[in-house]
């Protein structure tokens, strides 16, 4: 059977950036983009069609952020997309090469961030489970300084974004893909997990982290957008949603307690 014509809307860079003004996003600012690039339509040129028109809508001022993340550097005793047998555990935990900002590949979060990791000047983050990747005069600003014992929380990118007024970018993403929230995770009540993952000079480490979920982030999204100010959109034919990161978090440390109690505690080890 001869393959079906791809459906529409044709996008290319230009219907990016062009759509990005009018929604507010504005030349010299921050922006920490999470997207489906299948959600925009028939993009012409992909992910570096849509990387070049996020960074012509933010201007050579204004700088591009999105999350890098590696869940694969994590203890196969957790896995379970799919899971792996027990038997092989301890060769993969011994075998594992460690986290390498420069070549290690994001994983799970999509292909337009992992162009943006590639792109020439990206600047990239330390920690070997959830690093950001950024692009602009800022870059280097937000990723030094995540700390390998701080996934998300004061001591990464999110905290750095926060200060600096930056804006999230949902760009045909949904609420529970927002790492935003996660930042309150680290500000309330939340259990301790041990974590873990390669060491940086070879061998396995376990390291104490708050255990971070994104479990009722669209709950919580849902609620945000109806009592906050969000700006909601279209790009292509993805659904947009942009918001201040600090509105995004001083939301979310208010519902979570709530809505999501959890109990403040040492778990069991996970990714």
């Amino acid at each position: 059977m001869p393959t079906p014509p791809p459906t529409g809307p044709l996008v290319t860079r230009d219907d990016i950036a062009a759509q990005l003004g009018p929604l507010g996003v504005e030349t010299g600012e921050t922006l920490l983009v999470h997207s489906s690039l299948s959600s925009l339509g028939w993009v012409n040129g992909g992910a570096v069609a849509v990387v070049q028109g996020l960074l012509d809508a933010l201007g050579p001022s204004g700088t591009l952020v999105v999350p890098t993340q590696t869940g694969g550097h994590s203890d196969p005793a957790v896995w379970a997309n799919p899971p792996v047998p027990e038997e092989w555990w301890d060769r993969i935990r011994a075998t594992m090469p460690p986290y390498d900002p420069l070549i290690t590949p994001s994983l799970g979060v999509g292909v337009v961030p992992e162009t943006v990791r590639t792109w020439p000047g990206a600047r990239r983050s330390a920690h070997p489970q959830t690093s950001f990747a950024a692009v602009g005069p800022r870059a280097r600003e937000i990723t030094e300084g995540h700390a390998p014992d701080c996934r998300l929380g004061e001591h990464s990118p999110l905290a750095r974004l926060e200060e600096l007024g930056a804006r999230v970018l949902l760009l045909g993403a949904g609420y529970d893909s927002c790492t935003a929230f996660h930042l309150a995770e680290y500000r309330i009540p939340a259990p301790r997990v041990r974590v873990g993952r390669p060491a940086p000079g070879g061998g396995w480490e376990t390291v104490t982290e708050v255990s971070i979920t994104s479990d009722r982030f669209d709950e919580l999204g849902h609620d945000f957008e109806r009592d906050r100010p969000v700006v909601r959109g279209r790009v292509g034919a993805a659904d947009v949603r942009l918001f201040p990161v600090a509105d995004a978090v001083a939301y979310a440390e208010r519902w979570l307690p709530l809505h999501r109690p959890r109990a403040e505690d040492f778990g069991h080890p996970r990714a």
